[in-house]
């Protein structure tokens, strides 16, 4: 018995050839023989600086019958944040806010924004002296105060003067948060 054990455990053990084997010639083979498609314009990848509209932010493509790179595929800010990334210039302004300091009514912390509204995340002076505390701040209420610090930040809008959509949001009034009933001489 002890015999049919391990003979059974030396035949697992034993390592099989398979019956047919796949060479990696054919994958050679196919390289080889394939066409280079000479139908695909060479297009030249555009630097930041040659970027004027947003027909510009549209990428090449990759060529038949190749995975595309990033580069090659990305399209819109996506391609814009790219390209700039590539000339070590920072799209976004992804730096962290000033948190050396507190900011003040005189003195707010700036948040540029691009767009109508910014959240910012306050984690208090110094910094991670309090948990995150998300405050937004729109177009029309630029400035918001922590709750937990009373640090204040003010929206710095970066955009374009008019976005040209006439947007009056059909008569929709922001709600009333407590900053609407303190009274001014306390600001």
């Amino acid at each position: 018995m002890f015999l049919q054990r391990s003979a059974v455990a030396v035949a697992r053990r034993a390592a099989f050839s398979p019956l047919l084997r796949r060479s990696l010639a054919t994958t050679a083979v196919m390289r080889r023989d394939a066409v280079p498609d000479s139908t695909t314009p060479n297009t030249k990848i555009k630097t930041l600086s040659e970027i004027k509209s947003l027909d510009d932010l549209v990428g090449p493509g990759a060529a038949p019958g190749t995975v595309p790179t990033d580069l090659e595929q990305a399209t819109g800010l996506e391609r814009l944040e790219i390209l700039g990334k590539m000339e070590s210039v920072d799209i976004f302004d992804m730096r962290p806010l000033d948190a050396s300091r507190l900011g003040t009514m005189e003195n707010p912390v700036l948040v540029r924004s691009a767009g109508d509204e910014q959240y910012a995340g306050c984690t208090g002076v110094p910094a991670d002296s309090h948990t995150v505390i998300w405050l937004a701040m729109t177009r029309e209420r630029p400035i918001e105060r922590c709750p937990e610090c009373g640090s204040v930040y003010k929206m710095e809008y970066v955009g374009p003067a008019d976005d040209g959509h006439g947007h009056d949001h059909h008569g929709y009034e922001e709600p009333k948060t407590f900053a609407n009933f303190v009274k001014p001489e306390y600001w």
